[in-house]
């Protein structure tokens, strides 16, 4: 059974690093495309990184360029986002999802990881 699952949040000071991993089960992660997402209490879900499965070229949310990097690891089957000089507003849940390719729908998403940032 295809499966996506986030790991890896939890609760950071301001300034603090995390780093999120989403894992592939039952299919080969490498061949999708694969964004990060979040959603914070009563805001709408917004795109915050996406990976290429042509190029592994990497994408950013403009909130997030500079702290936060994508990548993947094939051994694993998973793609990680590390997050540094993490802020309150980054406080969301974390999703990923995959997509054929980078710029069609999603097809299939994971439960989300809770990332809270606060002193």
């Amino acid at each position: 059974q295809a499966q996506l699952v986030e790991s890896g949040g939890g609760l950071v000071q301001p300034g603090g690093s995390l780093r999120l991993s989403c894992t592939a089960s039952g299919f080969t992660l490498r061949h999708y495309a694969v964004g990060w997402f979040r959603q914070a209490p009563g805001k709408e879900r917004e795109g915050v990184s996406c990976i290429s499965n042509r190029d592994n070229t990497s994408y950013y949310a403009d909130s997030v360029k500079g702290r936060f990097s994508v990548s993947r690891d094939i051994a694993k089957n998973t793609v990680d986002l590390q997050m540094r000089d993490l802020k309150v507003e980054d406080t969301a849940v974390y999703y990923c999802g995959t997509q054929p390719k980078v710029g069609e729908r999603y097809d299939s998403w994971g439960q989300g990881t809770q990332v809270t940032v606060s002193s």
